[in-house]
């Protein structure tokens, strides 16, 4: 029999998958767990109880958060909605966009880039809008206009039909009629621009797929038969942009319903004016991405160079600066991202995360000097389980946690610290499910499905419920309302810093069994810790396959009020005690130091956790680092 001391000082892999629980050998194992729901990760190596989430409003169906920085002391959050949008500011509702161009379902596949007071939102069906807030702070939504100029319209064009097909002109100017040699109208045409010899007119008439009428903008240079036409690229006939960004002073608009692997850089400074003229350096760029695989642009990223993830691969396009002459596109990985789907990509420390089309990956994209390329290396290669399907993310660049939304309604929260190798996974899950997150200035806002009814919410570290509202009073009382978000809801009450008895909201309130004078009341969530299996690889004895006995779990805490652990004989809440002071008040003095557990019986060696912390009372946690004492017979 052997008796051995282990010392677990680090969570900085985070919940990593069992596929990993006969690699003891690997650092992974040492600083991961089995299991980290509701809990966040510090770089230094301890994890505490997540921050709870503070109600805002109730919203009246599901949408997606977009955030709008108009400028560092005015940030709003956008709820885009089923034909609706909603604009709030520091948690209070301004005004409701009504109508708006965009479903529900259109939500979930559109692209978005801010510039100052305006949004720039696109998707593959529905026209390219800007969502403006003016001076005077009316929101409003409109059409993109490209640059005009005596009435001509300096828009990308394309031909989309064979290019031997030619047009004929019966003149040069005023109403004329257009013969095509193949079948190109539609009635869907009319009041759309054409180009014919590089000169414009608008389709007035609709004939047959051989013919319509036409109104000159520019005088044709001649009517003679010509391949040299198109029409324009973004149209109900033929699609607009699915995806947007901005890049070197150029909007870059990346594919379109019928036209999937294309590329459209506007002028430089021009941002709306898309007239590739002579090629010269400030003029716009237009070119496809063309390979041996379908490369659909799905996403258009700014970063050291100008980055696009198609459905097939990632690519990169440089140029210093970007000009006609000097762009160039190479493939980079073949990776692949979502089609049915926009989850946008987001920096990190100069990396760009984004979702793998395998749909169970999150992929980080940097560049490495040494090759002068980039890489797209599987950040969920040791959590495989912690990714699937994920339908929104943002990163909270303050707490350092990029919080990925999945389909089934829980978040995957990433920690990392690139330089520390902080890669750490965990599992947010609260009564309902998240359905959408952003980012707006400092907070994570979310938006949550909770019995039929969707309320957006913010993370916050001074709560300790979700869904959670506070309320302060000169005089104590017992009755506090304001909760009709939680209506015939069970919820967590601390009244004046103490954890009081689960109270059923009625009529919007709660009554308390005792007076107090400060509240904090919301649903309760439950923080879960467990290792992994224990494994000694460096000692003569092994737990593989022996029998293993708990002695004693000594547990780091800081600032804890509470304490419930599982060591084999079910949860127990452990109390704290400091020298000559006896039993601490839970509620509201915190403990910092060591707390030893005492553990009793054998145990078969496999690949349960020696110890489970599961607790549900709405007070801090934090866990610094754990020392297990164990015997071995193997």
């Amino acid at each position: 029999m052997a008796k051995m001391k282990t010392f677990k000082t680090s969570f900085t892999a985070g919940e990593v998958s069992m596929e990993l629980a006969g690699r003891g050998d690997l650092s992974a194992y040492d600083n991961g767990a089995g299991n980290l729901t509701n809990i966040s990760i510090m770089p230094t190596g301890g994890i505490y109880r997540r921050a709870g989430l503070r109600h805002v409003d109730t919203v009246a169906g599901e949408g997606r958060l977009v955030s709008f920085e108009f400028n560092t002391e005015q940030v709003y959050l956008l709820v885009f909605r089923e034909l609706v949008v909603d604009v709030y500011e520091n948690g209070a509702k301004l005004t409701t966009i009504d109508p708006s161009p965009w479903t529900l379902a259109q939500t979930k596949n559109m692209s978005w880039v801010q510039s100052a007071d305006t949004l720039l939102v696109t998707h593959p069906d529905v026209p390219p809008k800007k969502l403006t807030r003016d001076a005077g702070g009316t929101w409003s939504i409109s059409d993109w206009t490209f640059y005009t100029k005596d009435d001509v319209i300096y828009q990308p064009h394309h031909k989309f039909v064979d290019d031997a097909v030619t047009l004929t002109s019966n003149g040069v100017s005023g109403n004329v009629t257009l013969t095509a040699s193949a079948d190109v109208f539609v009635a869907e045409h009319v009041g759309k621009r054409f180009r014919f010899g590089g000169k414009e007119v608008e389709i007035t008439a609709y004939t047959s797929a051989t013919q319509a009428t036409a109104n000159v903008k520019e005088n044709l240079s001649s009517s003679s038969a010509t391949e040299d036409w198109e029409e324009q690229a973004f149209s109900d006939v033929r699609g607009y942009p699915v995806a947007v960004c901005f890049h070197q002073d150029r909007l870059v608009i990346g594919g379109s319903r019928d036209l999937p692997n294309r590329l459209w850089m506007s002028k430089s400074a021009d941002i709306f004016n898309f007239d590739l003229g002579t090629g010269l350096d400030d003029e716009a760029i237009e070119f496809a991405i063309l390979s041996d695989q379908v490369n659909a642009i799905r996403a258009l990223f700014s970063g050291r160079h100008l980055q696009v993830f198609t459905s097939g691969s990632e690519w990169m396009v440089t140029g210093d600066p970007l000009t006609p002459t000097s762009i160039q596109l190479k493939r980079q990985t073949r990776v692949g991202s979502p089609l049915e789907r926009t989850v946008p990509p987001r920096d990190v420390d100069g990396a760009t995360l984004y979702v793998s089309r395998a749909n169970d990956e999150v992929r980080e994209y940097l560049f490495t000097d040494l090759e002068q390329a980039y890489q797209s290396g599987d950040l969920a290669m040791l959590a495989r389980h912690m990714v699937k399907t994920p339908v929104d993310q943002d990163y909270d660049n303050r707490r350092r946690h990029m919080h990925i939304v999945m389909a089934d309604g829980t978040i995957s929260s990433l920690t990392l610290f690139r330089r520390e190798k902080v890669t750490a996974w965990s599992r947010q899950t609260t009564n309902g499910q998240f359905l959408s997150v952003t980012m707006v200035d400092t907070e994570a806002y979310v938006l949550v499905l909770r019995n039929g009814v969707y309320s957006i919410e913010v993370f916050d570290d001074a709560y300790n419920v979700d869904a959670g509202l506070k309320g302060t009073d000169v005089t104590a009382k017992t009755t506090w309302s304001g909760l009709d978000h939680l209506e015939g809801q069970t919820v967590k009450v601390v009244g004046d810093g103490a954890p009081m008895d689960d109270q059923v909201v009625s009529g919007g309130a709660v009554t308390l069994p005792e007076a107090v004078k400060d509240v904090e009341i919301g649903l309760g969530f439950t923080h879960i810790i467990e290792p992994l299996p224990p494994t000694v690889a460096s000692s003569k004895s092994g737990t593989q396959g022996g029998h293993v006995r708990p002695i004693s779990f000594t547990f780091r805490v800081r600032d804890t009020a509470a304490l419930r652990i599982d060591v084999g004989n079910g949860l127990q809440d452990i109390p704290f005690k400091r020298f000559g002071q006896g039993v601490l008040d839970q509620a509201t003095a915190p403990f910092t130091g060591d707390k030893e557990v005492r553990a009793y019986g054998w145990r078969l060696g496999g690949i349960e956790p020696l110890w489970r912390i599961e607790q549900d009372t709405p007070l801090s946690f934090t866990l610094l680092s754990v020392a297990s004492e164990i015997s071995v017979n193997g």
